[in-house]
């Protein structure tokens, strides 16, 4: 959770190197996604951070006015305080995500991806450096390791605590002990 200007800047410095740019501010048109990355982590921000007044209260509805904006737009439903640093989102299209989720760092999400509740209202908890492929279904109270690939169409409902493994079908099962071959430190 981002509690202090100096995670604000960190945040947005991971987000932005997950997204693989280097450029300072997002183009006038075009980079919706690092625009909807970067109103996510001023809204919870803004959210978190106790005080400030009514400047602070504008500012909040501000971004939290543009997070839902993009979110539309983008057909993304993702809530804040539930993804670490390093968010790399993939395609436009529908992602959507429980307020209850919590996603670790450097998370590289794809689209059509639903990681929801299950009737017991438990939600997914992932590790570090999780790779989640196109149409991937992730529900229930379950833990899934660090490094671990997701492939597409998967509809994980067990856990998975093993680190760096690959897992698909339905339901997924392991198939390989080779997990995101891009991890970030």
């Amino acid at each position: 959770m981002i509690q202090t200007k100096e995670d604000l800047r960190l945040y947005l410095e991971k987000d932005k190197q997950a997204l693989g740019i280097t450029r300072k501010r997002p183009c006038l048109v075009g980079d919706d996604i690092w625009k909807f990355e970067i109103a996510l982590r001023y809204h919870e921000y803004l959210t978190n951070v106790n005080g400030g007044g009514v400047t602070r209260l504008i500012r909040r509805k501000f971004w939290g006015f543009l997070h839902h904006y993009f979110g539309i737009r983008l057909g993304f439903s993702i809530p804040i305080n539930v993804f670490d640093y390093g968010l790399r989102i993939n395609h436009y299209g529908t992602i959507v995500v429980n307020t209850k989720a919590r996603i670790g760092k450097w998370c590289d999400i794809h689209a059509c991806v639903n990681i929801g509740e299950s009737l017991d209202k438990k939600a997914p908890c992932l590790g570090d450096n999780c790779w989640i492929g196109p149409g991937a279904k992730l529900f229930g109270g379950i833990t899934i390791g660090n490094g671990v690939m997701i492939g597409a169409g998967s509809v994980v409902n067990k856990s998975f605590t093993e680190n760096n493994i690959t897992i698909v079908g339905v339901p997924a099962r392991k198939i390989k002990d080779t997990g995101d071959p891009y991890h970030r430190v």
